[in-house]
Parts: C-alpha cells; sequence; structure tokens
C-alpha cells in the first residue's frame, strides 16, 4: 500500500485473474446465458473506512465471432477487502479474465480515539 504525506490516505492496487475457464471447459467459455464470476480481495493492510475501489480489464480473451457481452463492478467493499464480480449474459464466450484494482481510501491514524 502506498501512503501519500497525508498518513491518512491510502493507494492500494494489484492485478488478479478472475477466472481462466477455456482449459477446463467452464461455464464462462461453453455455456450460455446469464453467468457470473466472483473473486474476493483483500487489502494487505485495513482502511479506516471502506475505499473507493476503480476496476480495469487487465487481460480477456474472448471469443469475437459471437457479441462481446460484459460487465466488471466491485461489489461487497469494506475497510478489509472487496469483491470482484464479472458478468456476461446471451452467447458470449470468455476463455479468461484478469482485472486490474485501485482502492483509494482514509487509513488508521495513530492520533484517532475510539470513542464509544
Amino acid at each position: 500500500m502506498k501512503r501519500l504525506r497525508n498518513p491518512r490516505t491510502g493507494i492500494h492496487q494489484g492485478d488478479v485473474t478472475v477466472f481462466a475457464d477455456f482449459e477446463n471447459g467452464g461455464a464462462m467459455w461453453t455455456g450460455s446465458g446469464p453467468r457470473e464470476r466472483r473473486k474476493k480481495v483483500r487489502f494487505d493492510e485495513t482502511f479506516a473506512s471502506p475505499p473507493a475501489v476503480q476496476l480495469a480489464i487487465s487481460l480477456w480473451d474472448m471469443d469475437t465471432s459471437v457479441s462481446i457481452r460484459a460487465e466488471l463492478v466491485a461489489e461487497n467493499v469494506t475497510a478489509k477487502g472487496f469483491e470482484i464480480v464479472f458478468r456476461t449474459w446471451a452467447d458470449s464466450r470468455i476463455a479468461r479474465l484478469r482485472a486490474s484494482w485501485t482502492a483509494i481510501g482514509d487509513l488508521p491514524f495513530a492520533d484517532d480515539w475510539d470513542v464509544q
């Protein structure tokens, strides 16, 4: 995790293989209709509150003989991690997908008070 000069802000980045279905005949490659894959990501350090998470496709291997339909979102974002969610539908065939992510948010600080 990067810490900015402001010790309360952190930036954490990663790159994760979400799935690879072409080798084993998985549903993303051989199926049709609505399909979804989820990949949990845990942060190296816990943020003070849920950060903003940005996703990007860093690798996609798709069949171009049919329409390419895809959605990539971050869901269930907490201070400790989130889920990468990839969805496709109809006759789209996706062999594999890798996603890069960036989380930016508040970090715990030594002078924070825990008042209950």
